[in-house]
């Protein structure tokens, strides 16, 4: 059974959905999605181009479609983090590493910037981003609501200085993925996000 879902395929050898979503989002940050057509796609998963169109239908909603999919999962991950029994500080810098890119051509962050490319000739695509974007602000302000409770920090507009943060971090992940950061991971990103985190949020 374990096999057979890392093979991404049915008992009766169809394609899963995830498996398209997966294989999309690595074709996606490899060449953009410019570059990407379903019968490519369909070509790198060993399936028909009709298959997957009766699927997604378009380029836009396999891109919005996949980028649901990471969020997903990465929502579990943030809330298993947040629930976590350490100091808030503490989760507040998981939270950093949770949410800028592995590195250069990150897929997530790759599939982030295709949509950001999109948002303003697609209200579709434009309210997911804010749906999607939402989940983060609102954990974002909850933690650091946490912090002022218990000391950590000082009082402070949370629902501001989680709207810069953001704002902070999709800047240096945008660079982090165009190869504008030095080295091969997101490490100065993450130095730079904890300076501003530490100007942002200061201490009680």
């Amino acid at each position: 059974m374990a096999g057979a879902a890392r093979a991404g395929r049915r008992r009766d050898g169809s394609i899963t959905r995830e498996r398209m979503l997966e294989e999309a989002m690595t074709a996606i940050a490899e060449d953009g999605l410019a570059a990407l057509t379903m019968s490519a796609l369909a070509e790198r998963l060993g399936t028909s181009g009709g298959h997957i169109l009766y699927y997604f239908g378009s380029k836009d909603l396999l891109l919005l479609a996949a980028l649901r999919w990471s969020e997903a999962a990465l929502a579990e991950e943030r809330r298993l983090l947040l629930a976590r029994r350490i100091p808030v500080p503490r989760r507040l810098d998981l939270f950093l590493r949770l949410y800028l890119p592995r590195g250069p051509r990150d897929p997530r962050w790759t599939l982030w910037i295709e949509l950001w490319a999109r948002t303003p000739a697609n209200a579709e695509l434009g309210e997911a981003q804010r749906e999607l974007d939402r989940g983060w602000q609102e954990d974002l302000e909850a933690l650091l609501v946490k912090g002022v409770e218990r000391s950590h920090y000082a009082p402070l507009d949370a629902p501001a200085r989680a709207s810069e943060l953001l704002a902070l971090l999709d800047g240096l992940s945008t660079r982090v993925v165009l190869g504008q950061e030095s080295g091969r991971d997101s490490r100065p990103a993450l130095d730079a996000a904890r300076a501003a985190a530490a100007l942002l949020i200061p201490p009680a």
